[in-house]
């Protein structure tokens, strides 16, 4: 059966277009949040039996594999890993101008298949083969590596390469969607297609905006674009739609979609304002359920609520399973992440303290030692109660400030060594996050608002029962119900008040929460709190899951 017959060719299809995608913990083609969203929505397409196709590029060299030193100092090993073991090469080939020359590119299926019968082809775009010159074999290591001109190459491939891929091998394609701006090239190859019909490429793309800031948008220089790109389609066409000063990849996205959404509801508000003229709509993100509990709650759900995998809804019915058991689940998933450290790092943690996870891209605005703000606070916490903390995470290579930060909690970890138990898990990956947003207690989340467009990690975490305590904004701000589904930190959205002001109330509920609510609720009300991890299930997980994402996607954007 041929590729295409196995997507069912009598049906016209979406393709879903993304920089990275996490498939599995050993295939590196994926950094955070981004990919691990794209890993998820194949897998409730698959489940759905939605008719997707995703593509995306090989890297093989990965993102890069993280190493620290005793101080915290990230280094960067490549991840190389070969996909000719793991996804299937298939014959066709096809070229795009890069420089002026033409350059091959060839794919690898990587079929994710549902146990309920549904399959979605992943294409992984390759240049890496004996007929391309060295220079343009490397355009496909990387992910987001190198310059601007990589970048510029990477996104060729991708955009342009990918919807003749598509073409080559007999997909029906009605939608294009583009998680992030990263594969709008794909618009002005079909506008070149289309003999420059604009409202015929605009009732083709779907566009999802993750990023909150101007500054992020990737742009390049037209001197640039015109010497690797050429003239795919005329150069006024590309600056009508994509920026009269620098192609701006986002504003090409926005300019030739008929469909943007935003992956909150508190994003998609901020993104109005951000991208003014355009209609954005919001599609909250979530997480494949299956995917992301842990084996003993997949237990207890297969055993009180079978189908949950199915219709993550019936997770609603969580208060038929008894408390005990929920207890016990947790206990176990503990466990397990506690031998995970000790075997990572030779640290014993201790089951019966409270233990609290922080697990990001190491940036700035996720501000991972927002925590360490007063730590003789802190310390006077971990005496009266007993604290544990458990980060993870990496930084891009080039984001100086990140890399400071993993220093900064290394130097806090040696500081604090002997009034509380703290660890740093080298080379964050999804095993290690799967271990993690199960087996701690509380899932810290602390970034500086509106940068956090919906983040996903604390839906994992509500999965497995861990209670959420996070700065209100991205998902919490829908999720959050204070003392019922978690708690908050700091000021609500909207609230005008200075960032030194802001920074001040978060410091003081993050610290009086812990000390007078989520400490003595740990310790001393074993009741209450496991109620609120029976509440993180039925009001969160049943909700925040990507079968009800991609439902919306479906109904909304795609049909």
């Amino acid at each position: 059966m041929t590729l295409v017959n196995r997507f069912d060719r009598n049906r016209a299809g979406i393709a879903y277009f993304s920089m990275e995608i996490a498939l599995r913990g050993d295939i590196p083609t994926y950094s955070g949040g981004l990919g691990v969203l794209a890993g998820d929505t194949v897998r409730s397409a698959a489940d759905l039996n939605v008719p997707l196709v995703a593509v995306s590029l090989v890297s093989r060299k990965g993102y890069f594999k993280q190493k620290l030193r005793q101080d915290g100092e990230q280094t960067e090993l490549p991840a190389d890993w070969d996909p000719a073991k793991t996804a299937e090469e298939l014959p066709t080939k096809v070229s795009v101008k890069i420089k002026g020359r033409d350059v091959l590119i060839r794919a690898y299926n990587y079929s994710v298949s549902s146990p309920k019968g549904g399959t979605v082809p992943v294409l992984l775009l390759d240049t890496d083969f004996e007929a391309n010159p060295p220079e343009d074999r490397t355009i496909t290591h990387y992910l987001y590596g190198g310059d601007l001109e990589y970048r510029l190459k990477q996104e060729i491939v991708l955009g342009v390469g990918g919807v003749r891929m598509l073409d080559a091998l007999g997909f029906k394609i009605s939608r294009y969607h583009m998680n992030e701006g990263h594969s709008a090239l794909l618009a002005l190859e079909l506008l070149r297609q289309s003999q420059l019909n604009v409202d015929r490429v605009k009732s083709m793309c779907i566009f999802t905006t993750h990023t909150p800031v101007e500054a992020a948008f990737d742009k390049f220089d037209y001197p640039l674009v015109e010497r690797v790109l050429g003239e795919l389609v005329p150069s006024e066409i590309i600056r009508r739609y994509g920026g009269e000063d620098r192609l701006n990849m986002t504003l090409l996205a926005l300019n030739l979609s008929d469909y943007i959404n935003g992956v909150s509801k508190s994003y998609g508000e901020y993104s109005a304002k951000l991208f003014p003229g355009y209609k954005v709509h919001a599609i909250t993100n979530g997480v494949h359920s299956f995917t992301w509990t842990c084996t003993h709650f997949k237990r207890l759900f297969d055993r009180y609520l079978p189908g949950w995998a199915d219709e993550p809804s019936l997770l609603t019915r969580v208060g038929i399973i008894p408390d005990e058991l929920i207890l016990d689940a947790h206990r176990e998933a503990k466990e397990d992440l506690f031998a995970c450290i000790k075997r990572m790092t030779g640290v014993e943690m201790d089951p019966k303290v409270l233990t609290i996870g922080f697990a990001r891209r190491a940036t700035g605005y996720k501000r991972p030692t927002l925590i360490f703000s007063d730590t003789d606070r802190l310390r006077k916490i971990a005496r009266r109660w007993g604290i544990q903390i458990v980060f993870g995470g990496k930084s891009h290579p080039k984001d100086e400030t990140g890399k400071r930060m993993i220093k900064e909690v290394f130097w806090h970890i040696r500081e604090l060594k002997d009034e509380i138990k703290m660890v740093y898990l080298e080379d964050y990956d999804l095993d290690l996050s799967k271990m993690m947003v199960a087996g701690v207690d509380v899932w810290l989340n602390t970034p500086q608002p509106p940068m956090e467009a919906s983040g996903t990690s604390g839906m994992k975490a509500a999965h497995n029962g861990v209670l959420n305590f996070s700065v209100l904004d991205g998902w919490w701000v829908e999720g959050w119900i204070e003392g019922v589904t978690g708690w908050s930190i700091g000021p609500r959205p909207g609230e005008k008040i200075s960032p030194e002001e802001r920074n001040l109330l978060e410091r003081e509920d993050l610290y009086n929460k812990l000390n007078y609510i989520i400490c003595p609720t740990f310790y001393e009300g074993v009741d209450s709190w496991a109620t609120m991890m029976q509440n993180s299930i039925s009001i969160l997980a049943s909700y925040f899951n990507s079968h009800r994402m991609m439902r919306r996607y479906v109904t909304e954007a795609y049909l």
